[in-house]
């Protein structure tokens, strides 16, 4: 049902359509097929409205725009019917032949040929296309037009990357020896903290999965090309070699083309290249040799976006022939490099697994030579074995990443790996993408240069040194500002809640978008100013006019284009309200001043006006024009890009700013960022990369600030030259071309919301709302999961190895077994996961963000920290001997000499959570910690668990230990403290770093 809503306005009308709502497919037909139309301008169709907005001559009606709209409506279902019956049909039938093996694609440098011998070579025509038996011989001979879809990792992927790391496979293989040996219980905790450790794991990264899929966008499912001498739709993927696409604006471009003709055609191939600016293209031949992909500009690629003009186009290349397919290869050819905590776990679990064969070996054989039986002997050092390796670390380490994403998820930050936010942390290196990344991508105006006053624009302001200028205050600059309206071709319409809807190409828009700012009513001033006339920009002509009817029935006429070429048709100019004329001298200051913008990478328009008598057809109504100013557009960085880049500097990161942009550009964008912390920009050009062998790259990339003019390719050169350097480099991008570089940084992050799917399918990261500056708090939380790790894992070795250390002494001493099997594995379970997790959840150090990034090289536990864990231990094992040998003298080889020395470990052990809390800061300094109510719950918890231990008879029995009375009690207190004064005692105490900015503080909510 269409029912019109909007229909005051002459030559625009906007309608309800209920079967558009939350319809893209619908949308995008409607689009396509009434824009075909010559009575249809302009058309713009919202799917969650469910309206559609129209624009056509003003001497059509409405209703009869309503007729052609059913028309296209009803096309569409009965389309939508057919292919449903055919869809039902094909169940019972032999599907359509694929395909297997189609043949290879000619790779020729279509740029480089001329037009007629192009489409000799294709045995196609410009004007009748191909025939439709050429078509179809086509499509069976190099295959439908299609992309292969980049893999994903299914559920089974990730469930089994849960166990891919050394310490699980060790604590598997003790569970299966367990087995082996009668400890069938042993062996099913043991099982279930392996399960748990994946269980957290596959929910996390499945969770994120799913979020970043539901950001992906669908592909137009159908082109207009010539074929048969009829323009006709048919399916993007049956387009073939031959094909000549009718390329129109708003419409994506579905294969690599050679362009035949081009009616001030514009594509905006920023997703493919990284150049921010729309590229204004042409049918001629180019002239030299590899020529860069951004040049090309007879060309027109595989998801590139028309935005303005039109053209016809004979295409060249399709599905994984074009260039979007190339890329995708490179993005199956680049190697995810494993970030520095995964190898690192892997290492301590090597090391465990030599520990424990050696331990078994020794305890063994002190055992047999001591006299102890075989079967116990085995039994005893399998147990060790088992001490031997932290049942938590696998479990703290991957929870303690799941809360890292969780937390990061608050902030909009979708974590596609456990992996990825520690990576975050030892990052040294950070490449950004410019355009989409740094940049918003579209453009805005940013300065004005009128006769009288240098204006800068920004947030909606207009500021000339350090005052703000209102332009109804200030004629010049409203008159330049009615002008930049008038002469546009962008469409303008205000919707029920009063806000603008702008659709045209991105330089008009932004001139649009200035005057909305400075408060001028679009509509009402268009009206007052009905256009009579326009008159586009052409090859020999680079400025537009538009004329119009006034009140007093003259006409008035508005100019915008090329500086030099308004200013040459000007002889006076407004000047303090007064129209003067305009010397030579003047002229001249106003290239000056045009030179000195465009030295800022800004994209200057000159602006001009007059008044008439008479409506002229012969264009000398561009005669005698009156000069306004300069109006210089720029894609602005984004807000709080430059604090960003600071914050990186300020933790130690490099950053490196990669662009498709011509140097200039990508020069005047660095320096205003503050890219680079030494006074000069270091910067390289693609054509002097393309010159340099690997390694004269790997020996220049951690010098280069700036890399422009860059391809896919070059991307992923420039991420594996730096980490060939030794570097640990994260990639951030939103486009087609920064996929392969993505892939192989360590991490790589996307962008959410304006990003291609390409770019988010593989990414580590995805920010969803494209907030840059969430990527300063994901490195804070990245180093802080690191450091608390690290505490972790230090706590977990010093404890096990004073379980290793008691029970090897009392076997060589002859002194019996100061704890059974079954002990050792309680033990291990009350004392390593839960006050390990409550370590991993301290708060951040204040200076976090005021060091540089660790060396990726350096182990998780370092040569320094070793004879520390080595003292911790042996204080532990220490205490507990004495208690055992205290209990060993009053109750002799029984079980309540056991039980004391049971009790003594894991207590000690417990308390021995609050000295691991800081390297440096003890219980006797003057500066506390902060609370940490996780470790305080853990440790109370935990002694809880160890008291139901002994007041509930069937775990007693089970762990064989016995009542204790109010002596051994305070032995076991006082062996249990003895350890924790001595390592709180003996630590390097270090003073507080003081002085760390306010802004450098992490999240306390991560």
């Amino acid at each position: 049902m269409i029912q019109a809503i909007h229909t005051k306005v002459k030559g625009r009308a906007r309608y309800k359509i209920e079967e558009l709502h939350n319809s893209a497919e619908l949308k995008n037909y409607l689009e396509r097929s009434l824009g075909n139309y010559p009575e249809i301008k302009l058309v713009n169709a919202n799917p969650l409205t469910s309206k559609i907005l129209v624009y056509f001559p003003q001497e059509k009606s409405y209703k009869d725009i309503g007729t052609l709209i059913e028309k296209v409506l009803l096309t569409y279902k009965e389309k939508t019917k057919l292919i449903a019956a055919n869809k039902s049909e094909k169940k019972s039938k032999v599907s359509k032949p694929t395909i297997t093996n189609p043949q290879q694609q000619k790779g020729e440098d279509w740029y480089l040929l001329p037009v007629n011998k192009v489409v000799h070579q294709l045995h196609t025509s410009p004007t009748d296309g191909l025939s439709s038996a050429s078509a179809s011989a086509n499509l069976q001979k190099y295959g439908s037009n299609v992309l292969s879809h980049t893999e994903t990792r299914s559920d089974l992927s990730i469930i089994i990357e849960q166990f891919k790391s050394l310490p699980v496979a060790l604590l598997g293989v003790a569970a299966g020896v367990s087995i082996f040996t009668g400890g069938v219980i042993d062996a099913a905790v043991i099982l279930g903290v392996v399960i748990l450790n994946a269980a957290i794991g596959y929910t996390t990264e499945s969770q994120s999965e799913k979020i970043i899929h539901s950001l992906k966008n669908r592909e137009p499912a159908s082109t207009w090309v010539i074929r048969d001498s009829n323009l006709q739709e048919i399916p993007t993927e049956n387009v073939v070699l031959g094909d000549i696409l009718a390329l129109k604006p708003g419409t994506y471009v579905s294969a690599d083309s050679r362009l035949i003709a081009a009616d001030n055609l514009s594509v905006d191939e920023s997703a493919l290249t990284g150049e921010s600016l729309p590229v204004t293209k042409t049918d001629d031949l180019l002239i030299g040799e590899d020529i860069p992909l951004g040049d090309r500009v007879n060309m027109a690629y595989k998801g590139t976006f028309v935005t303005g003009g039109q053209g016809l186009a004979v295409v060249v290349a399709t599905g994984q022939s074009t260039e979007m397919g190339n890329i995708q290869q490179l993005v199956g050819e680049a190697t995810a490099m494993e970030t520095p905590l995964a190898k690192q776990l892997d290492q301590v679990g090597s090391q465990l697994v030599l520990i424990s064969m050696g331990i078994c070996g020794l305890v063994f054989g002190l055992g047999v030579w001591r006299g102890y039986g075989l079967v116990q002997m085995l039994k005893s050092s399998i147990s060790l074995a088992v001490a031997a390796v932290p049942e938590g670390l696998p479990t703290v380490a991957t929870t303690t990443l799941a809360l890292g994403i969780r937390d990061m998820r608050r902030n909009r930050v979708l974590v596609r790996s456990l992996s990825a936010v520690e990576a975050l942390g030892s990052v040294q290196t950070i490449c950004l993408d410019k355009t989409g990344t740094l940049t918003e991508n579209k453009m805005s105006v940013v300065e004005i240069q009128s006769n009288t006053h240098n204006i800068k624009v920004a947030d909606g302001e207009f500021i000339t040194g350090e005052q703000k200028i209102n332009p109804y205050h200030n004629d010049e600059l409203l008159k330049l500002i009615h002008v930049s309206v008038l002469c546009n071709e962008s469409q303008v319409s205000r919707e029920g809640n009063g806000k603008y809807e702008v659709i045209g190409s991105a330089t008009e828009n932004a001139l649009i978008y200035m005057a909305i700012s400075s408060g001028v009513d679009i509509i009402d001033l268009k009206q007052k100013y009905p256009l009579v006339q326009t008159n586009l920009r052409s090859e020999n002509r680079n400025l537009m006019s538009t004329i119009h009817q006034t009140h007093d029935e003259k006409k008035f006429v508005a100019v915008k284009g090329s500086p030099a070429e308004v200013v040459e048709l000007c002889q006076t100019w407004v000047k303090h309200g007064e129209i003067v004329e305009l010397t030579p001298a003047d002229k001249r200051a106003i290239a000056i001043e045009n030179d000195r913008m465009a030295g800022k990478a800004l994209r200057v328009l000159g602006v001009a006006y007059n008044h008439i008598n008479e409506f002229q057809s012969n264009n000398n109504h561009e005669l005698d024009l009156i000069w306004l100013g300069l109006v210089g557009m720029a894609d602005p960085i984004r807000k709080g890009a430059k604090q960003l880049i600071s914050d990186f500097h300020q933790a130690g990161i490099a950053t490196v700013m990669i662009t498709g942009d011509q140097s200039p550009t990508a020069y005047a964008i660095a320096k205003e960022l503050e890219l680079s912390q030494e006074q000069q920009l270091e910067i390289l050009d693609s054509s002097n990369l393309n010159n340099l062998t690997p390694a004269a790259l790997t020996a220049l990339s951690d010098k280069v600030d700036v890399f422009a003019r860059i391809s896919p390719s070059n991307k992923l050169q420039i991420v594996q030259a730096l980490q060939a350097a030794g570097k640990v480099v994260a990639m951030t991008g939103d486009g087609i071309n920064d996929a392969p570089a993505l892939k192989a940084a360590q991490v790589g992050v996307a962008m959410g919301k304006g990003g291609t799917d390409v770019a988010r399918e593989v990414a580590d990261i995805v920010l969803e709302d494209d907030r840059l500056e969430t990527m300063i708090v994901a490195v804070s939380r990245g180093r802080t999961i690191y450091n608390n790790i690290r505490k972790s894992v230090h706590f977990l070795l010093a404890t096990n190895l004073s379980e290793i250390m008691v029970m090897t002494t009392a076997t060589a001493a002859g002194i019996g077994e100061p704890l059974n099997a079954i002990q050792l594995l309680w033990l291990n379970l009350v004392t390593d996961i839960f006050p390990g997790l409550s370590l991993a959840m301290e708060a951040p150090e204040p200076e976090v963000l005021s060091q540089p990034p660790r060396n990726p090289d350096e182990p998780i536990i370092k040569k320094s920290d070793f004879g520390r864990i080595v003292f911790e231990s042996a204080g532990l094992s220490v205490s507990t001997l004495l208690a055992y040998a205290y209990a060993l003298r009053r109750y002799g080889f029984s079980p309540q000499a056991s039980t004391i020395a049971f009790f003594t470990l894991t207590s000690s052990q417990l308390l021995h959570t609050i000295s691991c809390r800081s390297e440096h800061h003890s219980l006797f300094s003057k500066e506390k910690l902060p609370r940490n109510s996780y470790l305080n719950a853990a440790i109370v918890g935990s002694f809880a668990i160890q008291i139901l231990a002994i007041a509930l008879p069937p775990l007693r029995n089970l762990l064989k230990i016995t009542p204790i009375n109010f002596v051994d009690t305070a032995v076991i207190i006082g062996s249990a403290l003895w350890p924790l004064l001595l390592s709180e005692s003996t630590k390097n105490i270090q003073p507080n770093i003081n002085g760390v900015p306010p802004l450098l503080m992490p999240d306390n909510n991560l």
